[in-house]
């Protein structure tokens, strides 16, 4: 056992219960001789105090009621609505003691125990506007796009689960410490406890933030079209654990957020255009003149079919083609849309150049014959009959 606990201990077995008695006496006694000699202080403190309390009741009824014009929270307005909103009364009725216990001259023990209860008070009350503040600004985070879903409201479930007892037991430990108490082994102890839960669950907690990523960062939403690795798919459902994608090959697929959140992930309903680049070769044969016109031609092309014309031009000697190419965007990140209007392009490409009278070329060789000292020869030998030497 550790010093501090054992001290704790012998604190609670040293426990003086007649003491106790004697103090709680004392305080009766002194409080009822202070409001003999004191009752017309007595009466305009509390007078000072209960407008003090209609004032802040006030202030904590006006929240209220802008919450209640705007359910949903969307802006700083609304999140501070519903803190004020949730001000106790006692926490209220304890600040107008601790501002006018002067004004009636109260006895020591009336103002040490003002200011205790005020404590206790002042800290619950700090832990329930820390612990709406967080929760306002996560539920307006998640507003917009995942409103009325299932995995939102077991994560939001979770969080203000968690909010709550984090915000509360260090709410406790305030209390505790200004009451005198030694909280050192106290919080050894939670933090302790934390890194053993922590160990032990590291596999569920990882997605599960992985999961609160997903919503609160949105890299994706339910419905997205994505791809990662080499699947592509559209989001079906976003879990605490896993997220499922309904492939393009028809089948679903199943992956555990942290691993999902680990790749490399193209969203491509976020695409604000679609970009296609066909490779074009024509023959050697073709004119240099015409050549220069390609690019153009091409251009006119691409815009006659309501395109983003990007570029066109000569790129390379190819091994049997004179290499052209041309970029176009499609806007938008609709795929048929795109599909369709590449391929009209390129069937409105093959016509201009038949009409133009420019070849496409394809892989082709030609043979030359050379004499010993290496010019061509020209015309080719003709070509000799075949004879059968059976019969020579």
């Amino acid at each position: 056992m550790s010093n501090s606990t054992a001290a704790n201990s012998a604190a609670i077995l040293d426990f003086d219960p007649e003491g106790a008695q004697r103090q709680v006496n004392l305080l009766v006694r002194d409080g009822v001789a202070w409001i003999g000699d004191h009752w017309i202080q007595i009466g305009i403190a509390i007078g000072f105090a209960a407008l003090i309390v209609l004032a802040l009741d006030w202030v904590k009824r006006w929240g209220k009621r802008y919450c209640e014009r705007q359910p949903v929270v969307t802006g700083w307005a609304g999140i501070f609505g519903r803190a004020i909103a949730r001000t106790n009364r006692f926490f209220m009725t304890m600040i107008a003691a601790k501002l006018v216990v002067g004004v009636a001259d109260a006895p020591t023990g009336v103002v040490t125990a003002i200011n205790f209860l005020f404590t206790v008070a002042a800290v619950f009350q700090a832990a329930v506007w820390v612990r709406e503040v967080i929760l306002g600004l996560v539920e307006a985070r998640t507003q917009t796009d995942h409103r009325g879903s299932e995995a939102l409201g077991t994560a939001l479930g979770l969080i203000r689960l968690l909010v709550t007892f984090a915000v509360f037991a260090i709410a406790l430990i305030v209390v505790l410490d200004n009451l005198g108490v030694n909280v050192t082994g106290l919080v050894a102890g939670l933090g302790v406890g934390g890194i053993a839960i922590g160990l032990a669950a590291q596999g569920i907690f990882a997605d599960l933030f992985a999961a609160l990523s997903i919503i609160f960062d949105k890299p994706f939403r339910k419905g997205d079209s994505i791809t990662y690795d080499q699947t592509q798919g559209n989001i079906e459902a976003i879990g605490l654990k896993s997220t499922r994608i309904r492939s393009f090959q028809g089948e679903e697929r199943i992956i555990s957020n942290k691993n999902l959140l680990d790749k490399e992930i193209q969203n491509n309903t976020q695409r604000v255009h679609r970009r296609a680049k066909f490779a074009i070769g024509v023959t050697y044969q073709t004119a240099p003149e015409t050549c220069a016109r390609i690019p153009d031609i091409l251009k006119e092309i691409v815009e006659a079919h309501d395109r983003l014309f990007v570029r066109a031009g000569f790129v390379n000697f190819g091994a049997s083609s004179l290499d052209f190419e041309v970029e176009f965007d499609s806007p938008g990140p609709d795929y048929v849309a795109f599909y369709d209007a590449r391929t009209a392009i390129g069937i409105a490409i093959l016509r201009r150049f038949n009409a133009e009278g420019i070849e496409i070329a394809y892989p082709t060789q030609t043979t030359f014959t050379a004499a010993p000292d290496g010019r061509l020869v020209m015309p080719y030998a003709e070509v000799q009959p075949v004879r059968d030497v059976d019969h020579v």
